[in-house]
């Protein structure tokens, strides 16, 4: 059963005294069970129980103030002290619980409580609405008082069309039409002074939940077009505060109907876009957005960072120039553009742009430690570790320089000092897995073999699917001659990244060192259906087939390596105990020679 909808203009009073008035003398008659529904702003809302409370002081009235989204509205009126003296009691903000159904069933950009034509729409029904329409009688056996709602249009419809039960209960509705000083004081109050995106960053979900409340009230009462548009661009940065990015485009899109020419609107839909990794559609939207403002700095910059996601390197570094030549001291720019020229091996020039990122940013200590990298990627590794120091002067709690300068000492081959840097990042950091496999490979370099496992079994708790990490722990495996479980730690590499070649070329080696030729010939073949460049894993095969006192693959494969690299696969060939088997063959002999 559904309630027919309201004609306002004919059942309700037009002007806001008159409906007081009336509601006044409603309340004042009023004796035992009833309800009331009162459409007003929530700022009229708390005017108009201050109002009542001075004209009818002889009535005990109390507020019933919903700050969360409820599910059961009963049993929070029985939970009350002293209801047998009651007279009237105030329900506010049960919005909250509406909203919070109705932003779920949002699809697309249509609010369904807004539509003009509400049939066909109004399939589920919100939990607090369900609940009402089954406990009707218990509310009119058990609550001999008034209970006042006090709602916005949007929940108001929400109860004639989804609680029509106990809605047909009602003794009156009362229309307070929102004087337009209100509207555009409160619109303003929620569009330019409550809060930005970070701030919304910090609210609770019912706090969230109340603030597009309010927003949602206003629209509904707003009769401007440019400050509806900002409205639901303010509906929109809430929404994506929340990570509810697909509810902000929806907002965004909803304000550029109204104001196409809104870069704001452009350029938010943009950053939910960018954060859906949807990076075409984002440059798309910071384009439209620079048409309308070409000198939006921060469109240049996030058109950038999609670019740089596309893997677009030349494209996203045009784009931080861009942001440069209007605002030159932009850090974040300088700094991404430096990690975008070294995307193209243009490390001079990245150096170039960190040094500029490390005179305007207030975070220096980023820019030093990507100086540092860039200096690593070009071998220069004494000038690396500086960048990163520099980094740790600043914040000496930096995991990253102290992991980036591990691995710099680590190219110097001062692996002690490696390993204590890798310990101070975790210090910092006992999660960061990449300290961890760095730790297991410096340890592995020193020999020590045991420790280095147990570096790469950490690294593989916080990140299973480290390859890498699988890999050299079957290294450290082999070199304490733990071959089948070498085997399996390779095996393990190989099930994350199966194209892995040395993967398979070492797990030859191991499968070899266990007698098991034909089995290391099969995965030395795998290994050079991925890389048929790869010299050593021929000469490994080589080593197999002599093994088996298989002499022409032998030396096929032999000859394979040193027409690679003659002078050493022929230098490794002389003393290795692999070829004794065909050591006196002449052909063997004069492949080495």
């Amino acid at each position: 059963m559904e309630s027919e909808a309201i004609n306002w203009e004919q059942d309700l009073p037009l002007d806001a005294d008159e409906a007081y008035r009336s509601l006044v003398r409603s309340l004042r008659r009023t004796d035992g069970f009833s309800l009331l529904f009162v459409r007003c702003s929530p700022i009229q809302g708390e005017q108009i129980i201050a109002d009542v409370g001075n004209d009818l002081r002889d009535k005990n009235i109390r507020v019933l103030e919903l700050n969360e989204s409820i599910d059961n509205l009963y049993d929070r009126i029985f939970a009350l002290e002293d209801l047998e003296r009651l007279n009237i009691l105030f329900v506010k903000g049960i919005e909250q619980s509406i909203f919070a159904y109705e932003d779920r069933e949002i699809n697309g950009v249509n609010l369904r409580s807004r539509s003009l034509q509400y049939g066909g729409t109004w399939q589920g029904v919100p939990r607090v609405l369900g609940h009402l329409n089954l406990s009707r009688e218990r509310f009119r056996d058990n609550f001999k008082f008034c209970i006042v709602f006090l709602l916005p249009e949007f929940a108001l419809n929400y109860f004639i069309r989804r609680a029509p039960d106990f809605f047909d209960w009602r003794s009156n509705i009362y229309d307070f039409p929102t004087e337009k000083s209100l509207v555009d004081r409160e619109a303003y109050r929620l569009v330019y002074l409550d809060g930005n995106l970070d701030e919304y960053q910090q609210l609770t979900n019912e706090q969230r939940i109340a603030k597009l409340c309010q927003i949602k009230s206003y629209l509904d009462e707003s009769s401007d077009r440019t400050q509806a548009s900002e409205l639901w661009v303010e509906k929109g940065l809430i929404h994506a505060a929340a990570n509810e990015h697909d509810e902000a485009i929806a907002a965004y899109d909803q304000s550029l109907q109204i104001k196409p020419d809104d870069d704001y609107a452009w350029f938010y839909r943009g950053n939910a876009l960018f954060d859906l990794d949807r990076y075409e559609e984002a440059i798309a939207s910071y384009d439209q957005a620079l048409q309308i403002n070409p000198e939006d700095h921060e469109a240049y910059y996030n058109r950038g960072n999609a670019l740089f996601n596309l893997e677009r390197y030349e494209e996203s570094i045009s784009a931080y120039d861009k942001v440069l030549q209007i605002k030159s001291d932009f850090y974040k720019a300088w700094h991404n553009r430096g990690f975008a020229l070294s995307y193209l091996g243009r490390d001079e020039e990245a150096i170039s742009s960190y040094d500029q990122a490390s005179q305007f940013s207030p975070d220096k200590h980023e820019a030093f430690n990507k100086r540092g990298c860039a200096l690593s990627d070009l071998e220069r590794y004494e000038e690396a570790i500086v960048a990163y120091d520099q980094a740790l002067q600043i914040k000496p709690d930096y995991h990253k320089a102290w992991n980036n300068r591990g691995s710099a000492l680590g190219n110097l081959e001062r692996y002690e000092d490696a390993i204590a840097a890798y310990d101070r990042a975790l210090q910092i950091k006992p999660d960061k897995h990449e300290a961890w496999y760095n730790q297991g490979n410096a340890l592995r370099k020193l020999g020590k073999y045991e420790e280095a496992i147990a570096a790469y079994d950490c690294a593989l708790q916080i990140k299973p699917d480290k390859h890498e990490a699988c890999y050299n722990r079957g290294i450290a495996l082999v070199n304490l001659g733990r071959y089948e479980e070498a085997i399996a730690a390779y095996d393990q590499a190989l099930q994350i990244k199966p194209d892995k070649d040395e993967a398979w070329n070492n797990r030859g080696i191991a499968l070899r060192k266990l007698g098991r030729y034909e089995e290391a010939i099969n995965s030395y073949d795998k290994s050079l259906a991925i890389n048929p460049n790869a010299a050593n894993t021929y000469y490994n095969k080589a080593c197999a087939y002599s093994l088996q006192n298989a002499i022409e693959p032998a030396l096929e494969n032999l000859q394979k390596a040193i027409q690679f690299n003659a002078e050493k696969y022929r230098e490794m060939a002389k003393p290795d105990s692999d070829f004794d088997n065909i050591r006196h063959d002449p052909h063997f002999q004069a492949l080495i020679q």
